[in-house]
């Protein structure tokens, strides 16, 4: 018949946490096998850590509650038949009674190491190869790691026959414990070396500065970490070497930004390109223009795309597809602060075209202004003078009234040689 972990523990079903820690303590003091010699002991002793790890824990014991032992095992006797008290509780026993933990033979990782890096904006999208220097931990390059010199013998330790620990009783305020600790004689290696290697004194391991070629793929973006696996510091005991981070800073581009995949530029254009309409060229990172048709009425702030010219797209391990983003032109009108005395008159033209639903502007007035002088003649005043390389006004005035405002505009806006 099943043991109610309640009387296993001696506490009642409405005791706390704490009750029941302090419980599953004395519990295990009292049968721990090697306190308690008695015959049954050790059973008891997995009875009591059986106990524990339902009660221990909100979710079983809510379960354990409602269902009994079914609640938790699915109806067997003893859920924990086969469980090993001094593996799968060896962090509990080493919080109450102490323990040895870890032998120095036993494999360990190596260390993680980092390296930062600058790519160019080119080279974070289209991936490139780089040669870094990484000062690591390697295995000692004339012992291989053994940490004797060459020829010589590894006898076993003496002191804990190769396991590496000892036993050595230990009194606290439980009482007196059997703790296993490393050897104090080869340090928990199991092994008694005679003559040490002569490069590294026994040690095994060497530090060395290495030249890597780190291959970056394309599409990476700033601040990300490739990962180099195996190139970290070596492991001790035959456990596997640490990896090679390397963070990625990307410098920034004259022409664009990043946008995940896409590629953004910015684009300005005049009043009278976003009016009428014009071909703009966009630079591209692979070495050609692209023509652009910006149509008539554009807004400043309108989006185009320019479709495959972006960065390469990334799977989720990382690696880049044959897909690529985009180029996000981002259009923006850009209003003059300062006008000619012609451009001035051809807006004015404008805002009265606008403002009288499209009618032409009347014929200019020749006006007089008066001398500074007394007793001067008039004089008329000069004529506007046209734009640079164009003809004088008056020379062109009838080839302007066939002309619509907005191309003239488009004309002294834009440089003459577009």
């Amino acid at each position: 018949m099943p043991v109610d972990y309640y009387e296993t523990l001696g506490v009642n079903r409405g005791a706390k946490d704490e009750e029941i820690r302090r419980a599953f303590r004395r519990k295990a003091m009292e049968f721990h096998p090697d306190r308690n010699r008695t015959p049954g002991a050790e059973d008891k002793f997995k009875e009591i850590n059986e106990a524990y790890q339902v009660l221990g824990d909100q979710e079983k014991r809510s379960r354990y509650d409602r269902f009994g032992h079914a609640g938790v095992n699915g109806g067997g006797d003893r859920p924990f038949d086969g469980f090993d008290p001094y593996g799968g509780f060896g962090d509990i026993f080493d919080t109450f009674f102490g323990g040895g933990g870890r032998t120095a033979s036993q494999p360990r990782a190596g260390e993680d190491l980092s390296q930062r890096i600058t790519l160019t904006f080119e080279e974070a999208v289209f991936g490139c190869e780089r040669d870094i220097e990484v000062n690591r931990v390697e295995l000692c390059h004339r012992c291989s790691g053994a940490g004797n010199e060459p020829g010589t013998p590894i006898n076993t330790c003496g002191t804990c026959n190769g396991a590496g620990q000892v036993r050595r009783a230990q009194r606290s305020v439980f009482g007196q414990f059997a703790v296993t600790t490393p050897c104090p004689n080869c340090s928990g290696s199991g092994r008694s070396i005679e003559t040490s290697c002569a490069n590294c004194h026994a040690r095994g391991f060497e530090r060395r500065r290495r030249t890597l070629t780190v291959t970056i793929p394309a599409g990476v973006d700033d601040g990300i970490q490739v990962r180099i696996t195996g190139e970290g510091d070596a492991g001790a005991h035959g456990g596997h070497a640490g990896n090679l981070y390397v963070q990625v800073q990307v410098q920034d581009h004259p022409f664009f930004t990043r946008d995940d995949a896409d590629l953004v530029h910015r684009l300005s254009i005049n009043m009278a390109e976003a009016a009428l309409g014009a071909t703009k060229s966009v630079p591209t990172l692979d070495g050609e223009d692209i023509d652009l048709e910006i149509p008539a009425g554009t807004r400043s702030g309108s989006d185009f795309r320019v479709r495959g010219y972006g960065v390469p797209r990334l799977r989720r391990n990382g690696r880049p597809t044959d897909r690529r983003g985009d180029i996000r032109v981002l259009v923006h009108v850009d209003i003059p602060d300062k006008l000619s005395r012609y451009q001035r008159q051809l807006l004015e033209d404008l805002a009265y075209s606008f403002k009288n639903n499209g009618k032409a502007p009347p014929p200019a007035r020749t006006e007089r202004r008066p001398s500074r002088r007394k007793n001067a003649a008039a004089e008329p005043d000069p004529p506007v003078a046209a734009p640079d390389g164009a003809a004088p006004a008056t020379e062109t005035a009838g080839e302007d009234k066939q002309r619509g405002l907005f191309d003239r505009l488009k004309d002294t806006f834009s440089p003459t040689n577009d």
